[in-house]
């Protein structure tokens, strides 16, 4: 479509002006999208990954063409203003693939990414495209240190290991007076010692792990982390597999993403307690493939996987510990000997999960448990439903002492009202600190409630309250904290109809989420709601809160998957 016949000189006298001749202009054009920012350590390392990539795709026989689309750093736009524009991001990370993509008709993509939006936007550019492509992971930082005992008294001696989630919960401890000032500055300047996204099981590496399971990475490549050389040889052959999938014809994302695998990868994160934001982003890959597949589908799923990944924030372990245990296929080999997984998708390199699994070990039996010796018989996540979200709500019960909670409501408007009266101290044990007005398009933007959840956690009351939103939560979030609660407030759900002091009921044994006030005393508050004056918008978050659909259908943008190039000649084209 660009370099061949008359008409497309000008084309091949751009392409000479990048440093392409006559042999190149014959072969193939591999692109090589990322995500490489100074903005966040997630994605400073991704420069040397796409680099390695290029060295394969040359020695496959490919022309290597980069380009980079933004990223935004959950890290440092948590609990301001600035998290709203957090996962508007993953769309405009996948609209840029395919922009890049379809604009240039380049034959084939690899994907390189490296934190919590960046990794779903990514991954759904590629199925959107559907061209031979393989996605690629920056890895995680390994861990740090930390000076003496945390908040509440765990952990002890004179130095322990310390990531990101141990800084943002000290926050609490120095709220409470368990922490001095000194205390905290020592724990903020040693806990992320190199770059690579945040080490624990949270949502970059959840996301990679899906990826794997999905079998657009290639299999081992998730949990390697960052700064291991390691990651140099994995980027290598990614790009001499792309250039092996070009000359086959196949496999493509969408013949690599389908309802079997997208099960597997629910299965997957169940299995290792991964993060919430899966059940918001693995509908969305699915909606680019063309399948339905929403949270009913997760829930289905998460019901029936054990918690078999002892992995932080519930666990004990990190990416680095999975890595030397195995890396996700000890994962997907142990639910595939029990029965957990199909066998029968394709992977990467065209190869069933089946046969491809044969290379890898099993379970170590300490970082990943078998099957039939769960950490819990029930999985790391659950679907909550109830009167409170007819379109369900998501809460990560891996390491929860308690799965029940009763409580009243402590109502908040927004994000900031609730973080001032965790910040003061001025909530109680038994309290149901509820959260609304923060969905996909009452927010607009779904921010993360991070900072609120570990500074309760921090201050010891991590499982003494229950935190309740149509927001998001992190990856590192823990304690009783239900989010994703459809449909929110914005659209009139239920938990726009709270009020303060109403009795609210947790059981993730039964799967609900249940306000104790009668049907006719909803019916009637119903009657009454007058919905919030819409926020004067502009920019990008009128853009996004006018075309965004609810959680429980992966917040995407648009109707979904369309073959390129669009043909404007039939009857349901619309420019």
């Amino acid at each position: 479509m660009v370099t061949d016949g008359v008409t497309r000189a000008p084309h091949r006298a751009f392409l000479r002006a990048t440093g392409l001749d006559d042999a190149a202009m014959q072969k193939p054009f591999v692109a090589i999208v990322d995500t490489f920012g100074e903005n966040t350590p997630c994605s400073m390392s991704l420069n040397q990954v796409s680099d390695n990539v290029r060295l394969g795709v040359a020695a496959g026989g490919g022309v290597p063409i980069r380009g980079s689309a933004i990223s935004v750093s959950d890290g440092t736009s948590m609990n301001h203003a600035g998290m709203r524009m957090s996962l508007v991001s993953r769309e405009v990370v996948a609209d840029s693939v395919e922009l890049f993509v379809r604009a240039h008709a380049y034959d084939a993509l690899v994907g390189v990414a490296g934190c919590d939006k960046t990794l779903p936007g990514v991954l759904m550019g590629m199925v959107r495209v559907n061209v031979p492509g393989a996605f690629l992971f920056g890895g995680a930082m390994l861990p740090g240190t930390a000076p003496g005992a945390l908040p509440g008294g765990q952990g002890h001696g004179l130095q322990r290991q310390a990531t990101i989630l141990t800084a943002i919960e000290a926050v609490g401890g120095a709220q409470r007076g368990d922490l001095s000032r000194a205390e905290l500055d020592a724990i903020e300047k040693r806990c992320t010692p190199t770059v690579g996204s945040c080490p624990g099981q949270f949502t970059a590496n959840t996301m990679a792990m899906v990826a794997e399971a999905l079998g657009l990475a290639p299999l081992g490549s998730a949990m390697v982390p960052a700064v291991y050389s390691e990651r140099i040889a994995i980027a290598r052959r990614a790009g001499e597999t792309v250039m092996h999938a070009l000359r086959a014809g196949g496999p493509l994302p969408r013949d690599l993403v389908t309802l079997k695998s997208l099960e597997n990868a629910c299965a997957a994160v169940a299995a290792t307690g991964g993060s919430t934001n899966a059940a918001l982003h693995i509908p969305a890959i699915a909606h680019e493939a063309g399948i339905r597949f929403t949270l009913d589908d997760v829930e289905r799923v998460f019901a029936r996987i054990p918690l078999i990944g002892d992995l932080q924030p519930g666990g004990r372990y990190l990416a680095q510990d999975l890595h030397h245990a195995g890396g996700v296929p000890a994962v997907l080999n142990a639910l595939l000997s029990a029965g957990y997984l199909h066998g029968d998708v394709l992977t990467l390199d065209g190869s069933t999960l089946e046969s491809a699994l044969r290379e890898w070990p099993g379970p170590d039996g300490e970082v990943v448990r078998p099957c039939d010796a769960p950490l819990s018989a029930d999985g790391g996540l659950v679907i909550l439903r109830g009167n409170l979200a007819p379109d369900g709500a998501c809460l990560k019960i891996a390491g929860l002492k308690s799965l029940t909670f009763s409580g009243r409501a402590r109502i908040f408007e927004c994000e900031e009202d609730c973080m001032a009266v965790v910040a003061a101290g001025t909530y109680r044990e038994g309290d149901v600190l509820v959260i609304r007005n923060e969905g996909p398009k009452g927010g607009p933007g779904m921010r993360e409630m991070l900072s609120v959840t570990a500074a309760i956690y921090g201050q010891g009351m991590g499982e003494k309250v229950a935190l309740l939103t149509d927001g998001r939560f992190s990856g590192a979030t823990r304690g009783m904290c239900i989010g994703y609660v459809g449909p929110e407030a914005a659209a009139g759900g239920p938990i726009a109809l709270l009020r303060e002091g109403d009795p609210i009921r947790i059981d993730a044994h039964a799967g609900l989420l249940q306000v104790d006030v009668s049907d006719g005393e909803l019916t009637r508050r119903r009657a009454a709601f007058t919905p919030r004056e819409p926020k004067r918008l502009a920019g990008v978050l009128e853009k996004y809160a006018a075309l965004v659909r609810p959680a429980h259908l992966g917040a995407v943008t648009h109707s979904g998957n369309l073959d390129w190039p669009y043909d404007a000649s039939t009857p349901d084209w619309k420019p």
